[in-house]
């Protein structure tokens, strides 16, 4: 049998292959029922160089390669997805995030897979009242001034939910912002940390965001796929930092001094349409744009206890995140200044 993950070339598909596969060695010494890892890949393999995986080409727009893909396969792991910062992508998040969903979960019950682990986002949820922790019961957002990429992960989801009405084994995993090592491309987040640690962020804003090890989500979904119910959410958080905070801890590690300028989040947004052109991370990308300041304002209080209680979930410290993440980025090029690791206060 076979276990496949789409949006396998991106930072979380490319982090939970490997942990899979560390899966299935384990299993092999113990002489137990093992596994094949099967890939959905577009057109991106670096993530994925020289790891023993079955690669099939496809495209979650593209029904019937999906469902080539899922053949023979037992679990499926939907980490496919398009994450953006404009307010204007909506056509492209809706392809991928909303049909390519519908057409996933289409494809596992035409081959008959046992069960689909679904990766949504916090962001689906409605963050309001922003003085009472997020847990699993917080609805789905539905208003129509919402982020795109927000409403695009909430109707995913409900796709996913309506297929479980109707008989299919699937649970839900919510996680923060996820940072961590093995990012290729990199990721907006992990472009937002090499802009700090080569010291190339000129200012900082207010507010903050819960921020979350790659490697916790990847491990808390492989315990979702083996104990939760079927229909579970769990949100998988981490610990919540003000960018402040998540610069000090950078300069900490990489010797680059963070941003001294910190301007309030009203300041920030009056000056939005003028402040893009020099905050932008590799002459391409925006940190700060309508989208990604509404998030730092958002709820600060992300509770994992559901996941804690049911699949012993425990996320590791950001410091040791940050630290691992930058190392990475020195062993693969990305990061050439040499790292000033200091070791943490004592308390």
């Amino acid at each position: 049998m076979a276990v496949v993950v789409t949006g396998a070339a991106g930072h979380v598909g490319g982090n939970l292959v490997r942990a899979l596969l560390a899966r299935e060695r384990f299993v092999r010494e113990r002489s137990v029922r093992e596994r094949s890892v099967r890939v959905l890949i577009h057109h991106d393999r670096r993530a994925l160089a020289g790891l023993d995986v079955e690669i099939v080409q496809g495209d979650v727009c593209d029904l019937a390669s999906l469902r080539r893909a899922f053949d023979g396969a037992e679990v499926v792991y939907h980490t496919a997805g398009y994450i953006s910062l404009s307010m204007r992508d909506w056509s492209l998040l809706e392809s991928i995030n909303v049909i390519g969903t519908r057409n996933v979960v289409e494809a596992c019950r035409h081959c008959g897979v046992r069960r689909l682990i679904h990766f949504s986002s916090v962001h689906a949820l409605v963050q309001e009242p922003l003085d009472v922790p997020v847990d699993e019961s917080r609805p789905l957002v539905l208003s129509a001034r919402c982020a795109p990429y927000d409403r695009s992960k909430a109707i995913g989801e409900r796709e996913v939910r309506r297929a479980v009405e109707q008989g299919l084994d699937a649970v839900i995993i919510n996680p923060t912002a996820i940072i961590g090592p093995y990012d290729f491309r990199p990721s907006n987040l992990g472009l937002a940390l090499l802009a700090l640690g080569h010291g190339r962020l000129p200012a900082l804003v207010t507010g903050g965001f819960d921020w979350v090890d790659v490697r916790d989500v990847v491990e808390g979904a492989i315990r979702a796929e083996e104990r939760a119910p079927t229909g579970a959410r769990y949100l998988l958080s981490g610990h919540w930092a003000s960018l402040r905070e998540l610069a000090h801890l950078v300069e900490d590690i990489t010797g680059a001094r963070a941003p001294r300028m910190v301007f309030p989040m009203w300041m920030a947004l009056i000056g939005l349409p003028f402040g893009t052109c020099f905050t932008r991370v590799d002459g391409e990308h925006p940190v700060y744009t309508r989208v990604s300041l509404g998030a730092l304002r958002s709820n600060r209080q992300i509770s994992h206890q559901r996941a804690t209680c049911d699949l012993g979930y425990r996320p590791r410290p950001l410091r040791e995140t940050l630290e691992d993440t930058f190392h990475w980025f020195m062993e693969t090029g990305r990061f050439t200044r040499p790292l000033a690791l200091h070791p943490p206060e004592k308390t």
